[in-house]
């Protein structure tokens, strides 16, 4: 991709964040096809965190089962590139299935693992109580479950230092 178009897409990607958090204009029809169309061009540009939210938007608020059907493979893309919400809400497909993915405990985990070592506190959090209570197939395992918790630990730990952190910049939300 051209330079000038990743610097246009990341715009784009800002633009469609910012548009899609704004409390004015809640619930229009008209902010959500805007917001959609921005998600779906950064998405086919091939913006990563666009394609995971263009997809967990349409998997969740998708009209038709073809909808859904295009969030979820969006979804799966951003999560083999690495994005860990996405492989998040993979994991959290696979725990309790849907039209697309049979309910699969072993890939579950697997995802929520991938997740939770890219630093996702949401994964980490699942794979401790899992292991705390032998869900998703998971043995009870207290030394693993501590383990999960003090990664969770780890990561609201390097969060806070980098928003402290002078001269930073601010996350995007």
């Amino acid at each position: 991709m051209l330079r000038s178009a990743q610097v246009f897409t990341r715009f784009e990607y800002r633009l469609a964040s910012r548009l899609m958090q704004a409390p004015w204009l809640e619930g229009s029809a008209h902010k959500r096809r805007l917001t959609m169309h921005l998600f779906r061009r950064c998405a086919n540009a091939g913006h990563v965190d666009a394609l995971s939210t263009y997809g967990v938007m349409l998997f969740r608020r998708g009209h038709t089962a073809r909808d859904k059907a295009r969030g979820v493979r969006c979804v799966v893309k951003a999560a083999e590139a690495g994005h860990p919400e996405a492989q998040y809400q993979v994991a959290h497909m696979y725990e309790h299935g849907c039209t697309q993915f049979a309910r699969r405990e072993d890939r579950a985990v697997t995802w929520y693992a991938r997740a939770a070592e890219a630093g996702h506190d949401g994964a980490a959090q699942r794979l401790a109580r899992a292991f705390d209570h032998g869900e998703l197939g998971l043995p009870v395992d207290p030394e693993r479950s501590r383990h999960w918790q003090l990664a969770d630990d780890d990561t609201a730990i390097a969060a806070r230092q980098m928003t402290s952190m002078p001269g930073s910049a601010p996350a995007l939300q």
